[in-house]
């Protein structure tokens, strides 16, 4: 049994609307192009798929696409834009699902990989990734990175966004490397906020490295962000490409 938690019809419904900055062209585009360009005349996967935010326009594009997702309503939504002949999903935790076929490229975006509350379900989710892979395929994870140099002597908390409609904070457990992230969000005028909390354990990229080398994976690119700017200390977050060798 996976330890992610599972998106409820609720949270489904609303996810394309209240996350609509990732939906834009300008995350999306530079997105498709840099998975488009690895997978070229292959198949992908995407693992936690979702709502398709990324499965659909890269399927679009002419890729063929297959995903994995645990939340059935997530994957009812996406069901709404395209049927399953044309992006085959299976209902199931990306750390041990197996969909039929081989792939050139297997996909995580948007931090997702955190979903996996222990460390031992994200090793298995590289062992999967690389399960699916054809020789010299390529996994690829986008992952923020912890911002714990933010975090003063004895403070736990962590602002994300302060907006007029969101207020977002992550809270750190910095024994069992797991954070929450806190969501309160106006809903309507009226002055009310919904309160949302999700947990995700974090990683560094030095440990995700071994996990891909425990799953026979090798390092092959890191970068900043889709558009391919180079990975630096202050960077906020990653896109590694694993490769499975020959």
């Amino acid at each position: 049994m996976t330890t992610s938690e599972l998106w409820s019809h609720a949270a489904a419904e609303r996810y394309d609307t209240e996350d609509s900055e990732m939906f834009s062209a300008a995350v999306l585009g530079p997105t498709v192009d840099f998975l488009a360009e690895l997978v070229g005349d292959g198949r992908a996967l995407e693992f936690a798929i979702g709502t398709g935010r990324v499965g659909v326009p890269l399927r679009e594009r002419g890729v063929r696409v297959a995903g994995i997702e645990l939340s059935e309503p997530m994957a009812a939504v996406l069901r709404r834009k395209v049927d399953e002949d044309t992006l085959p999903v299976v209902i199931g935790d990306m750390a041990t699902t197996v969909v039929p076929g081989t792939f050139t490229l297997v996909y995580l975006v948007y931090n997702t990989i955190s979903n996996l509350l222990t460390q031992d379900e994200q090793v298995e989710c590289f062992r999967n990734a690389a399960r699916h892979l054809e020789p010299g395929g390529r996994f690829v994870i986008e992952l923020g990175v912890p911002p714990l140099r933010s975090l003063p002597l004895g403070q736990v908390a962590v602002p994300f966004e302060v907006g007029e409609r969101h207020l977002g904070l992550d809270t750190f457990d910095l024994v069992e490397q797991v954070l929450v992230s806190h969501h309160f969000t106006r809903d309507g005028d009226d002055g009310r906020y919904r309160r949302d909390a999700s947990r995700h354990r974090y990683a560094w990229p030095a440990e995700l490295d071994l996990m891909a080398r425990i799953a026979g994976l090798e390092l092959e690119r890191r970068v900043a962000d889709w558009d391919g700017s180079p990975f630096a200390q202050d960077s906020p977050k990653h896109i590694s490409v694993w490769r499975k060798p020959t």
